[in-house]
């Protein structure tokens, strides 16, 4: 039946199921259960700048139930093409983390939180540690192709979903050297600062290195360096060397990456990659707007109907709602970025604020009527539990009002710690407390057992 369930009536089945199984059982709810994720949940949230709660909304508690899970659990065996060289075995259990944030129902909801990450973070790393033995930080086109075909085959047998190379923007040629001149390890060691890389990058805060950027500096001027390279290489042009440079730098970059990846362990390799593609994802609002000329047109200059204008930004914010999960960061960023767009479509009074729009109605929502998930601003993996089922870390509780973009102010960064927002959660700068501490809780995607055949036929 691919193609014949609508993806909006395919959400609403999955919203429909998930409130029903909290109105049958939320009166079983426990707080006192939840506090042993309370503090991993408030440590998620400290690349967010420091501001002072006002709001004290009421807790939702997904109901933790069993849940039959053999059609994601069950593996089955891959179908391999037997000529990919690289060691599969280094890295199995990131396999088996990747394939649970892209487990197939979920994949393009997770795409840019969690599963792309995840994903690209394992193919460094595999092709990183394989090195150790082919002494190369990249493959050859054909290798690609062979190598990405059997990566995928092993993720869908354990329960990912089968398009990732399409969610993910995945090709062969991400596996190879692309524009980079330098391929080879010793060719690498030799040609950067190889000790002052490994200095920077062997352990990263992941709250600091997304402003201080000591890591992504340092692997910045090694990529510039192999990337110099080209210079003595090619017979070209200095002009056409010049404008092909910008991307071999970020070719290189990709080098970069898999060496750091060679010299780490996986669990330290993944540590570093997932937190520099955090740092670079939680600048960018994922989401792709619509055409919002409705919208202004109902709440524009000399319109005066709240209800006609509330009305419209809220079945236009319900689109965006069946596109991604978000971080809070991304969330703030797609706040402004919408908001920006209608003050230049002749908005200009606080729709916002007017229409009780929060930043969680800029992410997928957990139920009707009840809450969107914000999922944490630092790197998060899902967790498989053959009882409980799919979980993953989400703040439904805190109701942020969405900040209005102002002219006359800066965009908000989560570097500039002097910046209050209203009813953020405060940055995890000291002490955490539970009695400073919003409720969070594991969302449990029970619905996926019963609808997922939806979602993936």
């Amino acid at each position: 039946m691919r193609g014949g369930v609508s993806q909006s009536f395919k959400l609403y089945l999955l919203h429909v199921f998930l409130l029903l199984l909290y109105l049958q059982d939320s009166s079983c709810s426990s707080v006192n259960s939840l506090s042993g994720s309370l503090n991993m949940d408030r440590k998620e949230d400290v690349l967010l700048p420091e501001i002072s709660p006002t709001a004290s909304p009421q807790p939702f508690l997904p109901l933790l139930a069993p849940s039959p899970w053999a059609p994601f659990t069950n593996s089955t065996l891959p179908k391999l093409s037997g000529l990919c060289t690289l060691k599969f075995d280094a890295v199995e259990s990131m396999m088996g983390v990747t394939s649970i944030d892209c487990v197939a129902p979920f994949a393009q909801y997770l795409a840019n939180v969690m599963c792309c990450p995840q994903l690209e973070t394992t193919l460094v790393i595999l092709i990183g540690q394989s090195s150790k033995y082919t002494k190369m930080l990249a493959l050859n086109r054909t290798l690609a192709t062979h190598c990405l075909s059997d990566f995928q085959q092993i993720l869908v047998s354990q329960g990912a979903n089968d398009t990732l190379q399409h969610i993910c923007s995945l090709h062969p040629s991400n596996l190879t050297e692309g524009s980079c001149p330098v391929k080879d390890v010793r060719e690498f060691e030799t040609t950067v600062d190889s000790s002052s890389l490994l200095a920077a990058c062997k352990k990263i805060d992941l709250v600091n290195e997304c402003c201080e950027q000591t890591c992504e500096n340092a692997i910045s001027e090694a990529a510039k360096k192999l990337a110099l390279k080209a210079y003595d290489l090619l017979s070209m042009e200095g002009a056409e060397v010049l404008s092909d440079h910008s991307t071999r730098v970020n070719d290189c970059r990709r080098i970069a990456h898999r060496w750091l990846a060679s010299k780490l362990d996986p669990i330290g390799a993944k540590d570093v990659l997932r937190g520099l593609s955090n740092c670079k994802n939680n600048k960018v609002c994922p989401l792709v707007f619509p055409n919002a000329s409705h919208v202004a047109k109902a709440c524009g200059h000399g319109t005066n109907n709240q209800t006609a204008c509330c009305n419209t930004i809220e079945s236009y914010v319900s689109h965006l709602q069946r596109q991604s999960f978000v971080t809070n960061l991304q969330a703030l960023d797609c706040a402004a970025s919408l908001g920006v767009k209608l003050q230049k479509a002749n908005v200009s009074k606080n729709i916002y604020n007017l229409c009780h729009i929060t930043l969680k109605d800029f992410s997928v929502q957990v139920a009707p009527e009840v809450s969107g998930c914000l999922l944490p601003s630092l790197p998060s993996d899902a967790v498989l539990d053959q009882i409980s089922g799919i979980s993953f870390v989400c703040d439904l509780n805190d109701n942020i009002p969405a900040p209005w973009p102002s002219l006359s102010q800066l965009p908000v960064s989560s570097c500039n710690k002097t910046v209050k927002i209203p009813a953020l959660p405060a940055a995890a700068s000291g002490q955490i407390s539970l009695n400073s501490l919003s409720i969070g809780s594991h969302l449990r995607l029970l619905a996926l057992t019963v609808l997922g055949s939806l979602f993936y036929t």
